[in-house]
């Protein structure tokens, strides 16, 4: 399949592998099929779901080479569309989308076999490059490092997700009070 450069695409981008099928999982119906038609425009042979169960029945049909699962949506979290796809083709390339940033997530997106975590909304350039970056590609340290609160925030967070989101257990593992914990939750990150 020869692909024509489009004009809205960078000219430093490679072009895709040879099996380029890609399923994007994103409850954003908008967002879902802007870049549906991106990764298309870039050579990708695009399935899209607007759910979990939507997403893994297209998973279980035709296994991806490529998968953009957007992290929390509706019916479920979108780990669960991930794993799955690495039991079924433990080479596929995923990315992870959230418009809820945190370290937590991006170490069990990165855990079950995600190559990528990105912070929505995600550029299709940038998915685009996560997708086929070789695994050599290091990211460049960050220029403006976390600060100890934002670091203390991150474990918090991570700590939680990790106990499926209980608030007691969370508090027991930590050694904090109930109520102190859940007071650090709802409040913003630190920067």
């Amino acid at each position: 399949m020869d692909v024509q450069p489009v004009s809205t695409m960078s000219q430093d981008l490679s072009p895709p592998p040879p099996d380029n099928t890609l399923l994007i999982v994103d409850d954003d119906r908008a967002f879902l099929q802007r870049l549906a038609r991106a990764m298309e425009a870039r050579g990708f042979e695009v399935e899209a779901a607007a759910s979990v169960e939507e997403g893994l029945g297209m998973l279980k049909r035709r296994p991806p080479a490529f998968a953009v699962v957007d992290m929390r949506l509706d019916d479920g979290n979108g780990i669960d569309v991930i794993a799955t796809l690495k039991e079924l083709r433990p080479d596929s390339r995923a990315v992870v989308l959230t418009g809820y940033g945190n370290i937590a997530t991006a170490v069990t997106a990165v855990k079950i076999g995600a190559v990528d975590y990105l912070a929505k909304p995600a550029d299709a350039d940038d998915v685009y490059n996560a997708l086929v970056a070789s695994a050599d590609d290091k990211a460049p340290p960050p220029e403006n490092p976390m600060s100890a609160d934002r670091v203390r925030w991150e474990h918090i967070q991570r700590v939680y997700e990790l106990c499926n989101r209980n608030v007691s257990e969370t508090a027991r593992r930590l050694n904090m009070h109930r109520r102190t914990l859940q007071r650090i939750l709802a409040k913003r990150a630190p920067k």
